[in-house]
């Protein structure tokens, strides 16, 4: 099927979005959690396995500190804001137990990847290893509440800010002084992080941080003249004519603009959250492709070949913050624009990711559509991204009454 903007439903032959809140509601119920309860806990070691194939097998034993981080926060979060069952409870402990006692370095940095047993295996070069545990121990904390959590917590967060401009330290590749960048990354999760850390920092360290973070997001890596959002600029913010500089990534970008349209939320700010919501359009418009439907991985924003082989692969992570992200602009704007790419981008994600066999969502596909890897976790997919949105887009539609 090739899908265009044009094929686009009309207003007059929309199904009202409210209407699939149950749908998301019972996957996330019914298929998502259960598959990562029943597969993903290491009985013998502590914490979860994440590579799992088709039918929830392990295929590999290696444990990634970023994803165990994710799986404590998805427990600790569906306990808090779904039903406390202590199923989640007692998997999201499971997985904090084996961070706290193998996670970090001795100056508080936290591994990339361990052997089953908790052996480091790659050194803390990713702060986002470090976000994702500061996310963990502070939703934990609000299930749980302990001081070691808090401190784990607030600690990691401290380390983060430290590191933010050189986060990668003594494991950084690149050459020092010839072509510094800035990337989206970071500053994409911090405007998250310091949301979810709120009952911590307390409102007022919050309310001084989300200028910085707003006004990186959408100031430093926004371009005027294209309405695009980079993934590198140079360090005042230019652009650079290079492999990374001209780098696209249409699903951060539009993953980032939900994150600010609940900081407009949280200040009262309905400029910033329409403003979110146009970016948002936009950058899903640029990375729509025409031929055959689905959010590509990566662009060059001129059109040059891009370095990543990946490029044009239809990735899961992309489609369903994108379903998050229309959710929440039409929610909070009524812009019919994005009732009308919920429902493009919800009949694309649900036919080609969704397993109704074997349970969970492929992560991988070709520009066709096909299903590239059938692995269900691995090295970068984990229990994360699938329920987070199942559960954003849910609660968000179920306000709606259109």
């Amino acid at each position: 099927m090739i899908i265009t903007n044009e094929s686009l439903p009309s207003r007059t032959s929309q199904k009202s979005l409210s209407a699939y809140a149950s749908l998301y509601k019972d996957e996330l119920l019914d298929n998502i959690l259960p598959f990562w309860l029943n597969n993903s806990r290491d009985e013998v070691n502590g914490g979860y396995f994440t590579c799992l194939d088709r039918e929830g097998r392990v295929f590999d034993t290696d444990k990634f500190m970023w994803l165990q981080g994710r799986g404590v926060w998805c427990f600790s979060t569906m306990y808090d804001k779904v039903s406390p069952d202590p199923q989640w409870l007692a998997m999201a402990l499971h997985g904090a137990a084996f961070m706290e006692k193998y996670g970090r370095d001795k100056d508080g940095n936290w591994y990339f990847s361990h052997t089953a047993d908790g052996k480091p295996l790659v050194q803390p070069y990713n702060i986002f290893s470090d976000c994702f545990a500061t996310m963990a121990f502070a939703a934990l904390d609000k299930v749980s509440p302990n001081e070691r959590y808090r401190k784990i917590a607030l600690d990691t967060f401290e380390n983060i800010l430290r590191r933010q401009h050189d986060w990668k330290g003594k494991y950084n590749k690149a050459f020092p002084g010839t072509r510094p960048l800035r990337n989206f990354s970071l500053p994409m999760i911090l405007c998250n992080l310091s949301l979810e850390l709120e009952h911590l920092l307390g409102p007022a360290r919050v309310d001084e941080f989300i200028p910085t973070v707003i006004r990186e997001v959408m100031e430093v890596f926004y371009q005027q003249d294209t309405g695009l959002i980079m993934e590198n600029v140079a360090p005042d913010g230019t652009f650079s004519d290079s492999f990374e500089g001209r780098l696209v990534n249409p699903g951060h970008a539009i993953e980032a603009m939900w994150f600010m349209m609940d900081l407009g939320k949280r200040i009262n700010d309905d400029t910033l959250i329409r403003t979110s919501t146009d970016r948002m359009i936009r950058m899903l418009e640029y990375g729509w492709d025409p031929e055959h439907g689905g959010i590509f991985y990566f662009r060059d924003i001129k059109n040059h070949p891009p370095q990543q082989l990946e490029w044009d692969q239809k990735l899961w992570w992309v489609h369903v913050e994108t379903l998050v992200a229309l959710a929440k602009g039409y929610a909070y704007t009524g812009d019919e624009r994005c009732a009308n790419w919920f429902h493009l981008v919800h009949a694309y994600t649900w036919e080609h990711f969704r397993d109704d066999q074997f349970g969970e969502w492929y992560g991988y596909l070709n520009r066709k559509g096909e299903v590239l890897l059938n692995l269900k976790g691995g090295k970068w997919k984990g229990c994360f991204h699938v329920p987070r949105a199942l559960f954003q887009v849910w609660r968000t539609l179920e306000t709606l009454s259109i």
